[in-house]
């Protein structure tokens, strides 16, 4: 029997509101985010919906920054904030998300809400690329006496995507796939610049 992934539902909230406010906001986008994939995405993202809520139920609030839009007020790409920001690299991933605009904060985009496999947040278990690279391949650091931060230096500044040669590229493709794939990478890369609401 395949080991199920632990699942965490991870959501933004602006930081300029309470905190048992941002806690309320981020409660009724977990709750759009049930009824969404109840009417709109029955397959997969149900099913992985019930697997959090039935197994897993944890919640892990992120400081969103400011949001600047509601939905009834600008138009596309106007005062945005940096919460709006969020949404639109979440959508960009592919992360099927639900949001909230609280009618008694002007409508203002209250929270942003998805779920996230262990792949991502699991860090000991699914390693970064260097320290991966360093327990899968560790001969191709040490023919070439690269540490495992230079080659975390080398991937966040886009080096395995543009200039890498073909043996990195697989090995890079590798790892890709041990943390699986390139929605999980980029979530990755996005999670890291937040910190805790």
């Amino acid at each position: 029997m395949e080991e199920k992934l632990e699942l965490r539902m991870y959501g933004i909230v602006p930081y300029n509101i309470s905190a048992i406010q941002q806690a309320i906001q981020f409660g009724h986008a977990v709750v759009e985010y049930g009824q969404m994939v109840k009417k709109e995405k029955p397959d997969v993202e149900f099913s992985l919906y019930n697997e959090w809520a039935d197994n897993w139920k944890t919640f892990i609030i992120l400081n969103g920054g400011t949001s600047n839009h509601s939905q009834n007020r600008y138009h596309e790409g106007e005062f945005t904030g940096t919460m709006e920001g969020h949404l639109t690299t979440l959508e960009e991933i592919g992360i099927p998300n639900a949001t909230f605009y609280e009618p008694d904060l002007n409508d203002m985009l209250s929270a942003v809400v998805f779920i996230v496999d262990e792949r991502v947040f699991n860090r000991k278990k699914y390693l970064d690329l260097g320290d991966w690279i360093w327990t899968n391949r560790g001969e191709y650091l040490a023919d070439r006496m690269i540490t495992t931060q230079r080659i975390d230096k080398m991937h966040r500044n886009g080096y395995f995507q543009t200039d890498a040669n073909k043996e990195e590229r697989e090995i890079y493709n590798e790892w890709v796939d041990s943390i699986g794939g390139d929605k999980n990478v980029r979530l990755r890369e996005f999670l890291s610049g937040l910190k805790l609401a």
